[in-house]
């Protein structure tokens, strides 16, 4: 990424960079206009639904239609099922919890306060963060109703409201995408990895014939490597893909976001090539359109031979040659583990950590009181200066409390930056130069719908940006649709963005001080511990009882996948944090989105090579060929502790070396086959420990 970088450095000054980074981010993609246009048919029938029938709350289905997965069918119904049964649950607490303290002060205080803990102990503790956030939500944004000095009737109304305008904005959203699924055809997640193995191709193959570079081609290449590949991680997390299907693509995609970075440096990095490195070209890019054909087409593609000797020539050729020969690899022995039947009964794929014991960690402990002081300051302040509109201020916490310092400022900017755009520029621009002149709701209708475009099209950037849209609409809403009628006062707006700021002052002063951790460490601990757990795969099955073996790697799988889905978000917000050490952790970055999808890919072939140990049918070994396995499976387990050392700083210690496999004459199918295989793993973990080496020495 770093001849990506160079140009937007350059001597421009400090923003030089945010321009190209803002064209990059809104740009139009393939389905990005089609997504944004149901986003904007359902918040704007949920507005004119709200506005017709006065319904109290508007702005918030308003902003639930904007906000709800839309990848598929299946992720939205998870999604709207999760929304009611969190709004149920949180309806529930509420009212009862409210009404025991109703009368009294002190009382009420204490049970806000305790309710704050709950919440943001839930959120760090419990794996359902969209459950308990959607949960807190509805609690938070109703604590101002629950302090109003109006009859309690009035007060269990409107949080009834509030849950039914929610819960219809939900189900608005998963009607039209039940609609427009109808004449969808395309999967957005192979369309995805298709449309950057494509371009990449394209890239190959003009260097491949010695023509001049497409400009259309490269400008889509630098697109591709700068947006990244958080929507299709985001796809794959939310989608109810099979386990090993999940786990093979994520791979994937991982290896495909590799190889438009390379392509998208090679472009900066080429020059004149001979003749043999243009034939290199040509047979990559034919490798290239032969694996896509195959994804496409729902077939295994093909396995790959790197050509011997081929280091000479372009510097990341022979990185992209590597590259794209380890896609096939990925899908080898595609269904081990899940062929192994089901687990003994009354057992479920349990996380290594036991659950009470995960539940009483220190760290969710700690989360929950950051979260609630932070969160209780701002509920007193506004309280003790009888300020009900800085009530933001706690939804600002709420939604801005993440893990680690860097994600949690990325979150707070965009949030703030958002709240300038969408309540003061838009917000109260639109009351003063718009809304005069409308005396209708079909005028603000049009208004309505045009902020929605422009919030959509915002809210469907890459996640680092698509925050930034979905504040500029939640700001515009809260401004201009908590009532029903035309704002004449600029109060509300003040107010709104006076207590987004309050929350985010309290934020910075007590959740990023009082024992937070950066996110550079939180990344490289991650990382470090991924490495640990896959060590730890690679030295299973650890006994004879192979049903206990199969339990224990299912958790493995698991903890690892967990492992990798919490690195890339710690890299983004290490890109917010500043200091002594940001160099460090900035280059460190550099190597984990690096090393990440190779690992990856060694952690599905590690899962495909499961099946010879557990000996299920079809996959017998002899003894012998069982023996060179497990002396091969703790040579990589070492190789992979090794590099975990080396990533932490820690003493290196040797590693056992390589064991020739035993010779055969005429090896079996399946012993070939599993000699493959075993030959990849060895041959990537070896380049792994390689590329460790010589950039940790």
């Amino acid at each position: 990424m770093a001849a990506i970088a160079q140009p937007l450095e350059g001597s421009g000054g400090r923003l030089a960079w945010l321009w190209p980074f803002l064209w990059e981010e809104l740009r139009p993609y393939r389905g990005r206009g089609t997504m944004v246009v149901r986003i904007v048919i359902a918040t704007t029938l949920m507005m004119i639904v709200a506005v017709t029938f006065q319904i109290p709350y508007a702005a918030y289905g308003a902003v639930y239609a904007l906000t709800l997965s839309r990848e598929s069918v299946e992720a939205t119904t998870s999604a709207v099922r999760i929304v009611a049964v969190s709004l149920v649950l949180a309806g529930a607490y509420a009212i009862f919890g409210a009404l025991l303290v109703l009368g009294e002060p002190a009382a009420r205080f204490l049970w806000v306060v305790g309710t704050l803990f709950l919440i943001f102990y839930a959120m760090s503790a419990l794996n359902n963060y969209a459950g308990v956030s959607r949960f807190g939500y509805l609690i938070v944004v109703t604590i101002p109703l629950w302090d109003s000095q109006i009859p309690a009737g009035q007060k269990v109304t409107g949080t009834l409201w509030a849950i039914a305008i929610i819960t219809l904005g939900s189900y608005v959203t998963l009607l039209l995408e039940i609609a427009f699924a109808a004449f969808k055809k395309t999967d957005d997640l192979m369309e995805g990895i298709s449309n950057r193995l494509e371009y990449v191709e394209a890239l190959l193959r003009c260097h491949g014939e010695t023509r001049a570079l497409d400009p259309d081609t490269q400008s889509q290449v630098t697109r591709l490597a700068t947006v990244g590949t958080s929507r299709l991680r985001r796809i794959l997390r939310r989608a109810n893909y099979n386990p090993l299907y999940a786990e093979q693509m994520a791979a994937v995609v991982g290896q495909a976001g590799r190889l438009v970075d390379l392509a998208a440096n090679l472009s900066h990095l080429s020059g004149p090539f001979q003749d043999a490195d243009c034939m290199r070209f040509h047979a990559v890019a034919e490798n290239l359109a032969r694996i896509r054909s195959a994804l496409l087409s729902g077939a295994v593609p093909s396995r790959i031979q790197l050509p011997e000797g081929a280091s000479t020539g372009p510097p990341l050729l022979r990185e992209i040659e590597k590259t794209v020969a380890l896609i096939p690899e990925i899908f080898t022995g595609a269904s081990s583990l899940d062929r192994y039947g089901a687990l003994p009964a009354g057992q479920t794929r349990s996380p290594i950590i036991p659950p009470w014991r995960k539940l009483a960690a220190p760290e969710h402990l700690k989360f929950g009181l950051r979260g609630c002081l932070a969160a209780s300051l701002c509920y007193f302040i506004y309280n003790a200066l009888f300020w009900r509109g800085l009530s933001t201020s706690v939804v600002t916490c709420l939604l801005t409390a993440l893990t680690t310092v860097g994600s949690s400022r990325q979150k707070q900017f965009l949030r703030f930056s958002g709240a300038i755009v969408g309540g003061v520029l838009i917000g109260m621009g639109s009351q003063i130069f718009v809304l005069p002149y409308i005396d209708s709701i079909a005028g603000f209708t049009m208004l309505f719908a045009a902020v929605a475009v422009l919030s959509a099209w915002l809210a469907t950037s890459s996640a680092r940006f698509s925050y930034f849209g979905v504040q500029v609409f939640v700001a515009f809403c809260l401004v201009n649709l908590q009532e029903f009628k035309i704002q004449t006062s600029l109060t509300v707006a003040r107010d709104r963005v006076l207590g987004i700021l309050l929350g985010l002052f309290m934020m910075w002063l007590v959740f990023d001080r009082l024992w937070s951790v950066p996110a550079g460490v939180a990344m490289k601990r991650a990382f470090v511990e991924t490495m640990r757990l896959l060590a730890a795969l690679f030295r299973e099955p650890a006994s004879a009882d192979y049903r206990a073996s199969a339990v224990r790697m299912y958790a493995l799988r698991d903890a690892i996948n967990a492992q990798f889905a919490q690195v890339r978000p710690q890299a983004d917000g290490a890109l917010f944090e500043f200091g002594a050490s940001r160099s460090q952790n900035l280059l460190l970055r550099d190597r984990i989105r690096r090393w990440q999808p190779q690992l990856r890919t060694l952690f599905i072939m590690r899962t495909a090579s499961l099946k010879y140990p557990l000996r299920l049918q079809g996959f017998e070994l002899p003894e012998d060929v069982l023996g060179y396995q497990r002396t091969d499976d703790g040579r990589v387990a070492s190789l992979l502790e090794v590099m975990a050392d080396r990533v932490e700083g820690s003493p290196i210690h040797t590693t056992p070396d390589a064991v020739p496999p035993p010779a055969s004459p005429q090896p079996a199918e399946n012993v070939q086959s599993f000699l493959t295989l075993q030959r990849a793993i060895d041959e990537l973990a070896a380049s792994l420990a390689e590329e460790f080496a010589a950039e940790l020495a």
